[in-house]
């Protein structure tokens, strides 16, 4: 049976291990913090500082890579690789490295890839397969997320390691969307992230206008959760490339920004969204379009 090789065992790491070990799996976490491995060990989990590749394995690469000014510190991720590629160095089996990080749109090919390949000196996709399956899991209730997920993303250039991973993955349950682009997969993890912090940030300044006007924010959120399109709507406003329009929506993002204007508040999300849609009106200005005779005219 295929082992799984968990490298980097932190909330997402344990709890991916955790959750392939009790649908039956022979799982090894793997973490150079010795007081984590030594918890790990008390659990009765297979545990080590020692990266084991002495079995066909599926290794995931949960290793921290948190925020470092504007940006991400991928120094971990960039050490723990190094250690997988020498692992794999001295494994005579085909092993499957899947980066579950939080990375941006091209670390698993443009880091990770080459990463492995020079401290193994194999090639992607002969010596061993790559693929990355990102986490979407909440650091309370890690485990429980990954036993009944609500989806699952896998993304690789080869087929047969979308399907192996599909199957791994498949009785867990959930939507699983593949797609043979790992970046595909990565901007689909960033992206996740920052829109449920734009949300919260958007009910936020929504919370501080109530709160000046006197009004139950709480009432006006809860509603409007279920009256707006944008939040029923799964579809809604996501076909990027166009400025929103209409007598309704430009009239009301002015409007809510002199609200804020006349109650002394300052409204960066409002304003970013009418800076954004200023943008896409400009570059649809400009846009061209391919006429019947082959010729380009300008659309304004």
């Amino acid at each position: 049976m295929t082992q799984i090789v968990i490298s980097g065992s932190g909330v997402v790491g344990t709890a991916t291990g955790q959750g392939f070990a009790q649908a039956n799996m022979p799982v090894k976490f793997v973490d150079i913090n010795t007081e984590r491995v030594d918890a790990l060990r008390a659990a009765g989990l297979d545990a080590s500082t020692h990266i084991d590749l002495s079995a066909d394995s599926v290794l995931f690469l949960t290793l921290p890579t948190p925020s470092s000014g504007r940006g991400y510190d991928l120094s971990a991720l960039v050490s723990g690789t190094a250690a997988v590629g020498k692992a794999l160095k001295e494994s005579p089996y085909f092993h499957t490295v899947v980066v579950r990080s939080t990375v941006p749109p091209g670390t698993c090919e443009e880091l990770v890839r080459p990463t492995l390949e020079e401290h193994s000196g194999l090639e992607a996709g002969v010596g061993f397969a790559l693929a990355s399956a990102p986490e979407f899991l909440r650091a309370v209730s890690a485990l429980e997320d990954f036993l009944s997920p609500w989806m699952t993303v896998i993304a690789s250039r080869d087929p047969q390691t979308v399907e192996r991973l599909e199957t791994l993955f498949k009785p867990f349950g959930g939507e699983l969307r593949t797609f043979s682009d790992p970046a595909v997969a990565e901007m689909i993890k960033c992206t996740h992230n920052v829109f449920n912090a734009a949300k919260i940030s958007f009910w936020n300044e929504t919370w501080l206008v109530c709160q000046r006007l006197g009004l139950d924010a709480d009432a006006v959120a809860s509603t409007v959760a279920r009256s707006a399109e944008a939040s029923t709507n799964p579809n809604y406003g996501i076909r990027g490339g166009e400025p929103f329009g209409g007598a309704c929506l430009p009239k009301e993002v002015a409007g809510f920004l002199g609200l804020g204007d006349a109650l002394g508040l300052e409204l960066p999300v409002m304003e970013g969204v009418s800076a954004m849609n200023r943008v896409m009106e400009e570059m649809a200005s400009q846009r061209v379009e391919l006429v019947g005779d082959g010729s380009l005219h300008d659309v304004a």
